[in-house]
């Protein structure tokens, strides 16, 4: 067993396809690229003055007054969420990267008390971890109870899509390295093949995806290793944005 899962078992590091990944910003949400050549003789340092092509979208989601154009403080407030969520370069531009992930953070928050609203996942074989692919969350139920979550995940990229269908949890190591990648990958759990839900240290929002795995924060993924065991099923359904 363990010689199959060091073959197969995917990580969540930046692979060979990355580079090719951004060229598919109108595809792929979300992805990390440069926006024009304003944006690209920024540094990561600084703050434009561009006007980015969703920038009232932008604003509107932040809370900003909508006036469509690039202020300072409009500036330092894009640029404050591009940081908190990975996206690089973090120079304040609205640009569709940016849009795209404030569009995946909406639904997520959207998804609220009641992310099983659409009873995609099946809630009738007791403890269960469903996982949404197109809002890109996860969360844990008992029946119709919500015991823990929603919470956001990363799947994998275009080419290691994270496998949809009914599952199991089969293995479990806390302390888990992949051979394959050479990558940490705290709280494992793996459902299927190589592919597990495990912690990462960057962000779950960064491109472009893990190598099949269900990244997750830290302390979800603690609470994941608190919650499930051996035996316990997981849900996968739905479709990553440009996979």
């Amino acid at each position: 067993m363990k010689r199959q899962l060091n073959l197969r078992i995917p990580g969540s590091g930046a692979g060979r396809r990355a580079g090719a990944a951004l060229a598919l910003t109108a595809l792929t949400l979300p992805l990390t690229v440069a926006f024009g050549s304003t944006a690209q003789a920024a540094t990561a340092s600084s703050c434009t003055a561009s006007r980015g092509p969703y920038q009232k979208q932008a604003e509107k989601f932040l809370g900003l007054p909508v006036d469509g154009r690039q202020s300072a403080s409009d500036c330092r407030a894009i640029r404050a969420f591009q940081t908190s969520h990975g996206i690089t370069p973090n120079i304040g531009y609205a640009g569709p990267v940016t849009w795209g992930v404030m569009s995946l953070v909406a639904q997520q928050k959207a998804a609220g008390n009641n992310p099983n609203k659409a009873r995609k996942c099946p809630t009738t074989k007791g403890r269960i971890a469903c996982v949404d692919l197109t809002r890109q969350l996860s969360w844990i139920q008992d029946g119709s109870k919500l015991v823990f979550g929603p919470v956001p995940i990363r799947s994998g990229r275009d080419g290691y899509e994270t496998r949809t269908g009914a599952k199991k949890i089969y293995w479990r190591h806390l302390h888990h390295v992949s051979t394959l990648y050479h990558v940490a990958m705290p709280y494992s759990q793996f459902f299927d093949g190589g592919q597990a839900f495990h912690s990462i240290s960057g962000s779950v929002w960064s491109a472009p995806g893990s190598h099949g795995c269900v990244n997750m924060r830290t302390n979800d993924a603690k609470k994941y290793w608190s919650l499930l065991k051996n035996g316990d099923d997981v849900y996968v359904y739905g479709r990553k944005s440009g996979t």
